[in-house]
């Protein structure tokens, strides 16, 4: 793994709670049960995360080989949340048998159906990452996002025992139930004309319907001018979005893509047609530079002319546009040398938003990310709503090698894009998977890549490849290719060979 942490320098100038609140008796310790981490973001949003833990329930204390088979939440009234999951103490731990909630909308006395959440949370920090050995990370369950509630009842079903249930207790140490609050969106600024871009910057397309408004940028923090000026090629300081860009103008933002990396010709990239995943078990890794060789480009090169085989850049909405909180992420920013795949997930947090709710979304899988999970950062690059909004995830500068926490295994040299919803059965978007070949038409453009080849990344440790092997994969590939997951969803996966022949084509390929 090539990691470089680079620490910023940059500087510039609901309803009350319907149950007791848990008090602690002076001198003595506070109890780690209920945890309230309220915060105020780039433009005043405030949100929470409130922790409660889950319990043996009645009727649920049936011995299993000796373990509780139950747990959870009886019905209980709390302050409005909009997302929840589950985390425990050890992210080593695991969680093995069935967890579902059922919530009650704000404004309503009918409960939900049950829920599933998805017991595993695919999406990590490499193990052998500084973010992965943080002693701050935990288990978790993927987030699941229910829109607006103030009541929530949970139930966590221990696996059957069998002779090969494998030893040790059902429920890892510390289970608790995660309630987010993602806040509200950021104040509308100024109003401008539908799709006008801030001034000096390119013209954007207008927005699809039911998408938010998005504000303009108040006074910057130092936080908050550091995630923004790592994008300052690309827009005005304090921009909410990046605006679109044609493919004749998208060569030049290479230049975006960090220091030293100077525009120069290369060849096109031999698609791989066998389809197959190659793996080399040698320990031994090979240098980025031969691996591009081997990929058919000219190490650390760029075919710009003219746009060349970069795509035209697509609209992004900013941190600052979904009202990223900068205060509660690690502070500086964490890269690779370049980006040789794109990975695509989904964020397994349901369907059941709307467009002018993805924001909001984001949010609370950002809040989920950092305060629950205790990774540094929201784990993907970029995300994608069912409106085809793309939007900018962890902090780094969009057109950089950031370092995500999306695939373990795989998160260096590497970028991950997640859409917005859970596609096992269920279809995802036209514009959805056009937006993920737009994103990577210019994203992976820009590191000299060609959406229809392969390339061949080195596992950083994972389920389906030890530490050290060389594994051959699709350069925009599935999470499932690099993990044993069902992430992207079947019916995803099944699009990704359309994403990667419109991003060729976008591309001019």
């Amino acid at each position: 793994m090539r990691g470089i942490f680079v620490t910023s320098t940059v500087t510039a100038c609901a309803a009350a709670l319907t149950l007791p609140l848990l008090t602690t008796p002076t001198g003595a310790a506070t109890a780690p049960a209920v945890r309230t981490a309220p915060a105020t973001g780039l433009s005043g949003v405030p949100g929470s995360t409130r922790s409660l833990p889950l319990v043996p329930l009645p009727g649920g204390d049936r011995a299993l080989g000796g373990r509780t088979a139950e747990r959870g939440l009886p019905p209980r009234e709390v302050e409005p949340f909009s997302l929840v999951g589950i985390v425990w103490d050890s992210a080593a731990a695991e969680l093995r048998g069935q967890a579902q909630v059922r919530t009650r909308a704000v404004g309503s006395r009918r409960w939900s159906a049950w829920q599933d959440v998805q017991i595993h949370d695919d999406d990590r920090p490499d193990l052998d990452s500084a973010e992965g050995a943080s002693g701050r990370r935990r288990g978790a369950t993927a987030p699941l996002w229910v829109g607006a509630s103030d009541a929530v009842q949970v139930r966590v079903r221990a696996e059957t025992v069998t002779d090969r249930t494998p030893e040790g207790p059902a429920f890892p140490v510390g289970l608790r139930l995660e309630l987010v609050d993602p806040g509200k969106d950021p104040a509308p600024g100024p109003a401008r004309p539908q799709g006008q871009a801030p001034s000096g910057a390119a013209a954007a397309p207008a927005r699809a319907a039911g998408e938010p408004t998005i504000a303009a940028s108040p006074v910057l923090g130092e936080e908050e001018a550091a995630t923004s000026a790592v994008n300052s090629l690309l827009a005005p300081l304090g921009a909410t979005e990046i605006p679109a860009r044609d493919k004749d103008g998208s060569g030049a933002d290479v230049a975006a893509t960090g220091p030293g990396d100077a525009p120069v010709k290369s060849p096109p990239q031999d698609p791989d047609t066998d389809g197959a995943a190659d793996v080399d078990t040698t320990d031994d890794a090979a240098d980025a530079a031969a691996d591009d060789a081997a990929d058919g480009a000219d190490p650390g090169s760029r075919y710009v002319e003219g746009g060349g085989y970069i795509g035209p850049r697509p609209r992004i909405v900013t941190r600052a546009g979904w009202g990223a909180d900068e205060s509660i992420r690690e502070r500086g920013f964490v890269y690779t040398k370049t980006v040789r795949a794109a990975f695509v997930h989904h964020t397994a947090s349901g369907n059941k938003y709307s467009c002018s709710q993805s924001a909001s979304v984001i949010r609370g899988i950002y809040r989920y990310h950092v305060q629950s999970s205790g990774w540094r950062d929201m784990g993907y690059n970029f995300l994608v709503d069912k409106c085809g909004t793309i939007y900018e995830g962890r902090s780094g500068g969009v057109a950089k090698a950031v370092m995500g926490a999306h695939t373990l295994g795989f998160n260096s040299n590497s970028m991950g894009i997640a859409v917005l919803g859970t596609f096992a059965s269920s279809t995802p978007p036209t514009a959805a998977v056009d937006a993920v070949a737009r994103l990577t038409a210019w994203k992976l453009g820009l590191f000299g890549r060609n959406p229809l080849g392969s390339t061949t990344l080195v596992s950083a440790g994972g389920n389906l490849f030890k530490k050290g092997t060389k594994v051959r994969l699709k350069v925009i590939s599935g999470h499932r290719d690099g993990y044993a997951t069902e992430c992207p969803g079947d019916l995803l996966y099944k699009k990704l060979g359309k994403a990667r022949s419109t991003a060729a084509r976008l591309q001019g390929r």
